[in-house]
């Protein structure tokens, strides 16, 4: 399955792995149930929401590294700074609606 987080995750059984993971019996009689109302298999719905979740978790990372590399590289505005613009702006839409 391939997934990203703004799209659909994609099905793609010619390159699939098992793997086996517990859960709470609760997880599981959900699963159960989900996949008899969807005429899913637990295993197509199981793969769906690991990879969803795999997907927006390796997204969070990415932005996680990029921040980090603004701050060593410099690409960063001071907490002040920052506030004090937000201060401005609201002050400014607070007029507005006077």
């Amino acid at each position: 399955m391939l997934c990203n987080p703004h799209t659909a995750c994609e099905v793609y059984t010619l390159n699939t792995t098992t793997l086996t993971v517990r859960l709470p019996a609760e997880v599981k009689d959900r699963l159960d149930l989900l996949a008899e109302r969807t005429r899913r298999t637990k295993s197509f719905l199981a793969g769906e929401a690991i990879a969803g979740y795999v997907a927006h978790e390796l997204a969070i990372i990415e932005g996680i590294h990029e921040g980090l590399d603004d701050v060593r590289a410099g690409r960063v505005t001071p907490h002040d700074q920052v506030m004090e613009e937000v201060r401005a702006i609201i002050a400014d839409a607070k007029k507005g609606r006077r």
